[in-house]
């Protein structure tokens, strides 16, 4: 079992910056791609922002040139940069890895941490 912690949510006004950080542990053989999710009230969860292994990230438009995502291989972990925060960026962030032990492949989840963005 591979176990996601994330930390590092909060409360910041408009035009604020905040860095999520989201660790790893557990059994761990190899973690593939790790993103970032989020799921504001009333609302699906959605992708906000992953990276492969090697460092390729991906983003949603509505985060593309704000939201920066990041990892550390040898820490297990991920981050989130986010800057200019929006009140719609407020919702609850969810860290996700790719977990690869031989050829099975399983994608865990963390707990969630709330980032709020007053309007």
């Amino acid at each position: 079992q591979v176990q996601l912690v994330e930390s590092g949510g909060g409360l910041v006004q408009a035009g604020g910056s905040l860095r999520l950080s989201c660790v790893a542990s557990g059994s761990i053989f190899r973690i593939n791609d790790m993103g970032w999710y989020r799921q504001a009230p009333g609302k699906q969860r959605e992708l906000v922002a992953t990276v492969t292994r090697s460092g390729s990230p991906k983003y949603a438009n509505s985060v593309t040139g704000r939201f920066t995502i990041s990892r550390d291989n040898t820490k297990n972990t991920v981050y989130l940069q986010m800057n200019s925060l929006k009140p719609e960026d407020t919702a609850v962030y969810y860290c996700a890895a790719d977990h690869q032990q031989w050829v099975h492949t399983t994608t865990f989840w963390g707990q969630g941490t709330q980032v709020t963005v007053p309007s």
